[in-house]
């Protein structure tokens, strides 16, 4: 029982630091109506940058993840300006196969500045809190509460600002929205900051779990896309649910299959939610 409890407050834990930056993809979906995988590299570039001003510049996690935040919003923002716009009307499938070639551009640049070691935040060294058999590394539950305190700032954000009402009324239909007086370009360019922020706040909280490389965004890449395609390609609160449920199975995985195959638990959600109900356990509910 003990094994058990462990392995779903484990996966609770991996569930709330997916969430964040699959948050920030369905966003982005919603309101662009194409994939944009390029969310692995905004991941890696934020983690990089929150190693930055932690390491050099002594700061804490807190003032780390708001500047990784920026950094990654704003090289969105220019990216999906200057390389994902234009192709944009093709239709969705030329954009996302771009926003591929962009994520890998991107990754090298991370290479070529940073190099290919592996790098630690400077963070203390602290035990574990032990519940009788039940272990808990501070450092990861301090993780999880941060990923859950931005994914309430998120969606506080949709629900009581105006420029979130906005986002939802474009991702609900965007002729309507325009009808209402809305420009749906800036609304765009918000989903596409806040979605990209989102995206660089969960890399920094996966290094803040264990380091950072150029691959960091790579490596979750899939678990992101699997967790929105479960809860629901453009759901917010879908992609919620679908890592929390995705961070859990992988967990209860572990007593079947070893360690190594873990990732194929990724595809087999993509391939059961896809043939059993392709919208998704909340369909294409924004928020």
């Amino acid at each position: 029982m003990a094994l058990l409890l462990q392995a779903i407050l484990n996966g609770l834990m991996t569930g709330a630091l997916l969430a964040v930056p699959a948050v920030g993809f369905s966003a982005m979906f919603a309101v662009l109506r194409y994939p944009n995988f390029a969310i692995a590299s905004y991941a890696t570039i934020g983690a990089f940058a929150a190693w930055v001003i932690n390491t050099k510049f002594g700061a804490g996690v807190a003032l780390s993840i708001a500047l990784a935040f920026i950094v990654a919003a704003i090289v969105g923002a220019i990216c999906e300006w200057l390389a994902m716009t234009p192709l944009r009307p093709a239709g969705a499938l030329p954009a996302a196969i771009a926003s591929i070639a962009l994520g890998v551009v991107l990754e090298n640049v991370v290479r070529f500045i940073f190099g290919n070691d592996l790098k630690a935040y400077d963070l203390p060294i602290v035990r574990d809190i032990r519940f009788g058999d039940i272990r808990i590394g501070p450092q990861q539950a301090e993780n999880a509460l941060i990923g859950i305190g931005v994914m309430l700032a998120a969606f506080a954000f949709l629900k009581f600002t105006r420029l979130g009402r906005a986002m939802r009324a474009v991702a609900d239909n965007a002729d309507l929205a325009r009808l209402k007086g809305i420009v749906p370009a800036q609304v765009e360019l918000v989903a596409v900051l806040i979605g990209c922020g989102l995206c660089g706040v969960g890399g920094v909280l996966i290094g803040l779990d264990t380091s950072i490389d150029p691959l960091t965004g790579f490596r979750v890449l899939l678990a992101v896309f699997a967790a929105a395609v479960l809860g629901g390609l453009g759901s917010l609160p879908g992609a919620v649910v679908g890592a929390f449920a995705l961070g859990i199975a992988e967990e209860l995985s572990l007593f079947i299959v070893a360690p190594t195959y873990r990732s194929a638990i990724g595809f087999l959600v993509i391939l059961v939610m896809l043939s059993v109900k392709p919208r998704g356990l909340m369909g294409d509910r924004f928020a």
